[in-house]
């Protein structure tokens, strides 16, 4: 019996992804992040500005955990200093394996991963842009906040400016607070492991990877509550528009593939290069010897004769002696 499939079952066409147009793409996005953050420098009266009317807020919520948090980092080393490296290291070097391990071993989902941070980092750029606000620990003495990297800058790499290589912090631009992408991209892989990882120890990281950040980036001065909740939005928000940009690339995408071979055949009619097109050959001897209806020529002749069936019509007419030449064999009555 035929098999038939049910609609809409069909298995839907993969685009094939390659780690040397992958990883490209992804530095490219990074280093768009990296300038973002160095030209939205923005005017630092207006970041301060935005950055006391964030610490009103919460203050008047009562959400305000970083005095608290700030204050047991900057009294306890044993928790400020890995505070302090957890900062300025591991959004660097989690979300990159992360998405590897999505490449390689996920590759179903990775796309639709990819776009979802990269749509967000690029929401992230639009939020420095728009409205830089200085962190916490730039703050005057009297808000009671201590910039903990500066604190403990003799235990890492970072200087007293910022969490950039020591001599580097003037190429960041420290107003970059809201929102927080170390919450949101910390909020990536913690959906990332939760909804791929397989293992219990992949849940609890889920978990506690982007709590923690979020602790971190209090704790340490470098971000207010609510640039953690704008972080979390940002994400939120990339999350939703993710099918959209897929589609429009793949729109895109089908365009340009469509529009290269249109300019290879105006090419070739240019140059006068002829493009073979393959046909059904028919028999040359059928199409040789027909010329007419009821008109037909034999090997050597050169005017085409009537010739008259003895069958009736609408039989195929058979060869007669006559027909075969001299010295062919009668048929058989």
């Amino acid at each position: 019996m035929p098999q038939t499939e049910t609609p809409g079952t069909e298995a839907a066409p993969r685009i094939r992804l390659r780690w040397w147009t992958e990883l490209p793409l992804i530095l490219l996005v990074y280093a768009c992040y990296s300038a973002g953050r160095l030209l939205a420098r923005g005017d630092v009266s207006t970041a301060v500005d935005h950055g006391l009317a964030i610490l009103r807020v919460e203050k008047f919520l009562h959400i305000n955990a970083e005095h608290p948090l700030n204050r047991l980092f900057r009294s306890e080393a044993w928790i400020g200093v890995p505070a302090d490296f957890w900062y300025a290291s591991l959004h660097y070097l989690v979300t990159p394996v992360i998405l590897v391990w999505l490449f390689r071993s996920r590759s179903l989902h990775y796309r639709a991963a990819r776009t979802w941070l990269m749509t967000s980092t690029f929401m992230g750029l639009i939020g420095f842009t728009l409205l830089p606000t200085c962190p916490p620990r730039l703050l005057s003495a009297e808000y009671g906040f201590v910039d903990t990297m500066a604190q403990y800058s003799a235990w890492g790499w970072w200087g007293g400016e910022a969490s950039a290589p020591r001599g580097l912090g003037g190429m960041t631009n420290q107003y970059a607070a809201m929102p927080s992408l170390h919450v949101g991209w910390s909020l990536w892989c913690g959906v990332m492991l939760w909804r791929h990882g397989r293992t219990r120890t992949a849940r609890t990281a889920a978990v506690l990877y982007p709590l923690l950040t979020t602790i971190v980036v209090m704790g340490t001065a470098n971000h207010y509550f609510l640039d953690a909740v704008a972080g979390a939005a940002v994400m939120g928000v990339g999350l939703l528009l993710t099918p959209l940009v897929m589609r429009t690339a793949d729109r895109l995408r089908t365009a340009f593939a469509a529009r290269v071979p249109s300019s290879s055949a105006a090419l070739a009619e240019g140059t006068g290069t002829a493009v073979a097109v393959d046909a059904p050959v028919a028999s040359r001897d059928t199409a040789a010897s027909i010329v007419s209806g009821g008109c037909q020529t034999s090997t050597g002749e050169r005017i085409p004769r009537q010739r008259e069936s003895r069958f009736g019509p609408g039989t195929e007419p058979g060869a007669s002696p006559s027909d075969a030449g001299d010295g062919a064999p009668a048929a058989a009555r």
